[in-house]
Order: structure tokens, then C-alpha cells, then sequence
């Protein structure tokens, strides 16, 4: 074989298994902040809220009505195992758009009853932006991510899992925020209700256990062997 052929070759596997090796990494790699994801088989535990504007308070504790006639129902179901929470979230009543200095204005904040605290999970804004309800389904991963950082610098989801919920349920709450209502349109605590029995809203049922990274990395592999295939060709041809 020729000294042009034998370099062709050891650059054809060079690319193809640094290709292979990068599919591989991304069937390892855990899920990243907030992950969307389907519906695991199980939950640990499962939490209702029926927010309200008048459990509203702003960052002092001060009662601050969020907006009259409107509602908020949450539903939260949790593996904690996996650190996945899938939630069905409606709000009905609720004019204006989300305003919020999270990613989202859609929270579980730590907080008891008649207390301010930190969010820390923040969920897609339900939609659409209307005057009829807004709607907001799916499931997501840890770690968990807010874009609120607190005083100590780091943001408000780091180091939370789901199983501090479910140790101390009562001390979290849900909400919203608006323009016109930033401190909150509608706030309610979180109520400890049985697993079963619940129906699954969108949070992908059908899909239960559905693995996307490994599709994923297993597509990359497959480029990686043709492209290597026919590269051979080629180069046996040259």
C-alpha cells in the first residue's frame, strides 16, 4: 500500500471513531438543566395547588392582591428517584402577558404559607396569551434551573431536587406572574394528594420511557459508519 493510501486510511478511522466516540458521550451524557422529557413509568408522590389571588404576597410578606376573579390549578407529579416533576398547570381569569426576572413566571417557589421565598423550578408560561385559559403540560429533569440568583450568587434551582418537596410540601408554593401583577397573579400552597388515580395530562403518557439522547447518538454512529464506508470506497478506487 502506498505511503498517500496509508495516510488516507489512518485519517478515515481517526474521523470516524472521533465521531463514534462523540455519539457515545452523547448517549452517556445526563440530562442538562431543565430537561424535557417523557413520562417516567412511576411516581413517588403527587401535589395539587388551587392558587388564588388572594394568597398573593411581594417580596416583603406584604399581601398584594394578584389579579381579581382569576385561578390557577396546579398539578404535580413526582419521581424523585429520577428527579423528574410533571406538571399540568391552568390558569383561567388572567389577562396581560408573563413578566418575571426568572426564565420563566411560571414557578414552585420556596415559601410557607403567608412567606416570601426563592423559586426553584420554573415552568413553561401556560398558553396562549388570551382571554380564554391557559394551558402549560409536560415533564422535566434536574438539575433544576431558575435564572435567579441569589444573594450568594448562584441561581435559585441549584442543588434543589424534588425530594425536598416531598419532604416538606407545605412549605412550597405555586404562582404565576403578569405585567400588571409581578408579585403575582395567582398563588396557592402545595397539597399532598394520592398517586394513583391521577390522570395523566400532557406530559407524555404515550411515550412513557422514550430515551431521545440515545436516538440521537445512535444517528450519529450510524453517519459516522456510512461516511467511513464509503470514504474506503473511494480511497480503494483512488
Amino acid at each position: 500500500m502506498s505511503s498517500r493510501r496509508q495516510t488516507r486510511r489512518r485519517t478515515a478511522l481517526a474521523g470516524a471513531a472521533g465521531v463514534a466516540a462523540l455519539g457515545l458521550a452523547m448517549v452517556a451524557a445526563p440530562a442538562s438543566a431543565d430537561t424535557e422529557v417523557a413520562e417516567p413509568d412511576s411516581f413517588t408522590s403527587a401535589f395539587t395547588v388551587m392558587a388564588t389571588p388572594g394568597a398573593v404576597i411581594n417580596n416583603d410578606g406584604v399581601a398584594v392582591p394578584g389579579e381579581e376573579g382569576a385561578m390557577g390549578e396546579f398539578t404535580f407529579r413526582i419521581n424523585s428517584d429520577l428527579d423528574i416533576i410533571c406538571y399540568d398547570i391552568t390558569l383561567t381569569g388572567v389577562t396581560g402577558d408573563y413578566q418575571s426576572p426568572a426564565r420563566t413566571a411560571t414557578h414552585i417557589h420556596e415559601a410557607a404559607i403567608g412567606q416570601p421565598g426563592p423559586p426553584r423550578l420554573a415552568f413553561p408560561n401556560p398558553a396562549p396569551v388570551g382571554d380564554g385559559p391557559r394551558t402549560s403540560s409536560g415533564c422535566m429533569q434536574g438539575p433544576f434551573t431558575t435564572g435567579v440568583t441569589s444573594d450568594a450568587g448562584a441561581d435559585t434551582g441549584e442543588g434543589f431536587t424534588l425530594a425536598q418537596i416531598e419532604a416538606n410540601p407545605a412549605g412550597f408554593t405555586g404562582d404565576s406572574h403578569t405585567v400588571d401583577f409581578p408579585a403575582g397573579v395567582v398563588r396557592g400552597q402545595l397539597t399532598q394528594i394520592p398517586v394513583g388515580g391521577l390522570e395523566t395530562g400532557g406530559g407524555g403518557a404515550s411515550q412513557q420511557g422514550t430515551p431521545v439522547l440515545p436516538f440521537v447518538g445512535a444517528g450519529v454512529l450510524a453517519v459516522a459508519a456510512a461516511g467511513f464506508a464509503a470514504h474506503r470506497v473511494r480511497s480503494t478506487r483512488a
